[in-house]
């Protein structure tokens, strides 16, 4: 189901603690940690707000306005419905709905998250998970259900594909483009209405150039195989795109072992929590050490000696674990760990396992002024 935001009847978000006008660091420019600005806000939220030491996120807003102007500027004639999935966060939602954006809801609860939000029922290549498998028609069946659509007396409105999550391939969109025109001409052939919609699925990643390359492959296929469609309406359903890079991780150090130069720590989020992504793909996760607990005169361990470290999440499960093989300095019991770029199917696929309930950390918002 598609939703569209009622534009001009949602207040904006504000931020819940202010935090200075600089960005904090995105796959959009190619930095890997957060920025001392980013960490001054979380460093006042620890200080302020979690006395309990719990997980909790920050969601930037000002990088949701900013990839929002992204893709306006990239892709202006293709409207963008965020796919819940991927992060169903209530103050995301509700600061997609003020920059415009529609919503692709693929259950009841999504759809319930979205209404309550205010935001309305419309009237009128190598991917990291492939779909292919399980959903989809392949070329021979597209006949047969067109048929079998038209016998059924079922509108058929367009044609949706899905590359996958995370697809790295620019040129898989021009692929899929070009099979779905011919969808459409199979379509006029066997006599049915016309077809108006074109839906791009997802697959969008904010990471690098990788956008701005499938928006130009994208522009260019539907100017060659429907240039001479008048009225086809062009959307997609990017999640990844607008979630990732928009939310940080905290975690709290809640253990410690040592074994010769080996360093290994527990903290309170692991694969059963936030980082469950970790079972399906590999991540290179490059946390900022925050030793706001041991050494107030360093914060990030600037300059000081590393050691090969593990990092276990908080279950009694021996295959909790976030990385192995990493760079960190001695951190101490009550230190954090901060990990950028946590917005997609992190929290969405969060479980209650052992009786870590990581899927309720709390969101602090605050706003940069990306350029």
């Amino acid at each position: 189901m598609a939703c569209q935001s009622t534009n001009g009847k949602k207040s904006t978000v504000m931020p819940l603690l202010s935090a200075a006008s600089q960005p904090p660091s995105t796959p959009e420019n190619d930095s890997p940690l957060p920025n001392n600005t980013l960490l001054d806000f979380i460093q006042s939220v620890i200080v302020k707000k979690q006395e309990n030491k719990e997980p909790f996120y920050v969601l930037d807003l000002g990088v949701v306005a900013s990839l929002m102007n992204r893709w306006t500027r990239n892709l202006p004639n293709v409207r963008p419905f965020y796919a819940v999935k991927c992060n169903p966060d209530a103050s995301l939602l509700s600061a997609m709905a003020v920059h415009g954006s529609n919503f692709d809801c693929a259950s009841r609860a999504e759809i319930e998250a979205v209404l309550s939000e205010n935001i309305t029922d419309p009237d009128d290549g190598d991917a990291s998970f492939p779909l292919g498998k399980k959903y989809g028609a392949l070329a021979e069946e597209v006949e047969p259900l067109l048929r079998a659509a038209q016998a059924a007396q079922l509108p058929v409105v367009g044609v949706s594909f899905h590359i996958g999550s995370g697809a790295r391939r620019a040129d898989a969109y021009r692929t899929a483009i070009e099979a779905a025109r011919k969808v459409f001409d199979t379509a006029a052939r066997i006599g049915l209405p016309e077809m108006r919609l074109l839906n791009l699925g997802g697959g969008f990643t904010s990471g690098g150039q990788l956008f701005e390359a499938a928006a130009e492959k994208i522009k260019a296929a539907v100017t060659e195989y429907f240039g001479s469609e008048p009225g086809l309406t062009v959307m997609a359903e990017p999640g990844r795109f607008f979630a990732e890079s928009v939310f940080t991780l905290a975690t709290n150090i809640i253990g410690k072992r040592v074994r010769g130069e080996v360093r290994e720590y527990w903290i309170n989020d692991g694969i059963y929590g936030s980082m469950n992504f970790l079972l399906f793909e590999y991540v290179p996760l490059k946390p900022t050490p925050f030793a706001c607990t041991s050494r107030l005169e360093n914060l990030m361990c600037g300059g000081e000696r590393t050691y090969t470290s593990t990092v276990f999440g908080p279950t009694c499960d021996a295959s909790d674990v976030v990385f192995t093989d990493h760079q960190l300095p001695d951190l101490q019991l009550s230190d954090w760990l901060i990990f950028p770029n946590m917005g997609s199917y992190t929290r969405a696929l969060a479980s209650n396992f052992n009786g870590f309930n990581t899927g309720s950390s709390l969101t602090y918002l605050t706003h940069s002024n990306p350029t």
